[in-house]
């Protein structure tokens, strides 16, 4: 029987040159900072995607429930029930937009911005602990640079929908059947009322 080989501590088996390797890296540093990430956020409704409404919604960022749907590339369906949630949970309210009555502005709640103050300073500890090998020069130009490849990378191949991003990156495909993805329960509601 064949012995497996010694691993790095990248996780890599020792030997192969995944060191330098763009994807392997980014793969590690991401699964690091969702897992982490996601369990701050499990509590707002929605998980990343309610974090993402309810920041706009706490920085006036939110505009129009449409606008803000398109602007996170979430499908308008989708966008209904997740706003919904929110609201449920007190954390935002729908407010008629004073420049256009047809239309709601989503607006964070005194819960809310307490909520999103939260999940914020914890964000920024595991931005923190996932960085801390780097100085704050480095920081910053990684940062800069993340945000410069990522703006080019969405001209190149856009995003248009943020649910099928997340659908593709949560499939894992099963030892014997088709891959299939892991949907929030707002997406299953979407599904069930069309």
């Amino acid at each position: 029987m064949d012995s497996m080989p010694p691993v790095s501590a990248l996780g890599a088996p020792a030997g192969a040159s995944l060191a330098h390797d763009l994807g392997f890296n980014l793969g590690v540093l991401f699964r690091a900072y969702v897992k982490a990430s996601n369990e701050v956020v499990s509590d707002i409704p929605g998980g990343p995607r309610g974090y993402q409404v309810l920041a706009a919604a706490v920085h006036g960022d939110a505009g129009s429930q449409s606008a803000l749907a398109k602007r996170l590339g979430i499908d308008r369906t989708v966008m209904t029930y997740l706003v919904d949630d929110l609201e449920t949970a007190e954390l935002v309210v729908r407010r008629p937009d004073p420049a256009d009555r047809r239309n709601r502005r989503i607006v964070a709640t005194d819960k809310g911005h307490l909520a999103w103050k939260l999940a914020e300073r914890h964000l920024r500890a595991i931005d923190s602990h996932l960085l801390g090998e780097v100085s704050e020069d480095e920081e910053r130009v990684f940062r800069d640079v993340l945000q410069r490849l990522a703006a080019r990378a969405n001209e190149v191949d856009r995003l248009d929908n943020a649910c099928e991003l997340v659908q593709d990156l949560g499939s894992e495909p099963a030892p014997t059947s088709k891959p299939r993805a892991r949907r929030a329960p707002a997406d299953r509601r979407a599904d069930a009322a069309s």
